[in-house]
């Protein structure tokens, strides 16, 4: 999780979380296209992303941004914190219904998969093989051919030396009070949907759109997995331009 503040006519602050596997660090270009006058890093599991919401004063407003699984936390952080949040954008990412449980969506994702579509990445299950994966470790492979299928090699090579196992929360997310109608709800939600994406396939993200929609869906064309590492200066001028309207 990355958190920015930024000037475009009044200021704005930035949440960023990120998906499985990755860090911070998969926010530098576009945080250099943000140019804010504040950066703050922070680890990429939620109970960061809750404390760091908590530390907030009562009067201050943020706009989470959450890529893929990170979509996860952003609604989490929506119930919440609702009263902090202007808007929550889901950058191609997992966007839960109010009405039931997150682990549902993480179902639904991997039931949506066809077979062998994880190819090297490895996963653990401590809930037995029935159920969805405890965590995920993206593969060489998987990486090259379906993440970064549409960045620059020297994005991609930095991504191999950084990426690391990550909890999914899968038997954690089958709470049926984590989310609610009447505060994530309520909240204010925006999709990004990333045109070529092979993580989280573009059927996935309509279908998403279409099971719980939100004020408004934006595009970026040609963008794949990782849109803040190949259309970063398109994405932060659309992050601006969403948070000047939800302010």
């Amino acid at each position: 999780m990355q958190t920015q503040h930024m000037q475009q006519q009044q200021l704005h602050h930035f949440v960023f979380v990120h998906g499985s596997c990755h860090g911070a660090w998969c926010w530098f270009k576009l945080a250099a296209k943000l140019k804010g006058d504040k950066v703050r890093l922070v680890s990429e599991h939620l109970e960061p992303l809750m404390s760091f919401m908590e530390s907030l004063p009562e009067n201050e407003k943020v706009v989470l941004v959450g890529h893929s699984y990170g979509g996860i936390g952003t609604s989490l952080a929506m119930e919440r914190f609702p009263t902090k949040v202007s808007v929550g954008i889901f950058l191609s990412a997992y966007m839960p219904h109010h009405d039931s449980p997150p682990a549902v969506l993480i179902q639904e994702y991997f039931k949506r998969l066809p077979e062998g579509f994880a190819m090297d990445s490895a996963f653990t299950f401590e809930e037995g093989p029935e159920h969805p994966p405890s965590s995920v470790l993206f593969g060489t492979s998987f990486m090259k051919e379906k993440a970064y299928s549409n960045c620059q090699l020297e994005d991609l090579e930095l991504a191999m030396a950084l990426v690391k196992s990550s909890w999914l929360y899968a038997k954690e997310m089958g709470g049926e009070d984590l989310i609610s109608k009447e505060r994530y709800g309520s909240g204010k939600r925006v999709f990004i949907v990333c045109e070529g994406d092979n993580v989280l396939p573009e059927e996935i993200q309509k279908w998403m759109i279409s099971n719980y929609e939100p004020n408004e869906v934006k595009r970026i064309e040609e963008a794949g997995h990782m849109a803040m590492l190949t259309k970063p200066q398109q994405l932060s001028q659309l992050l601006q331009e969403i948070a000047a309207k939800y302010n």
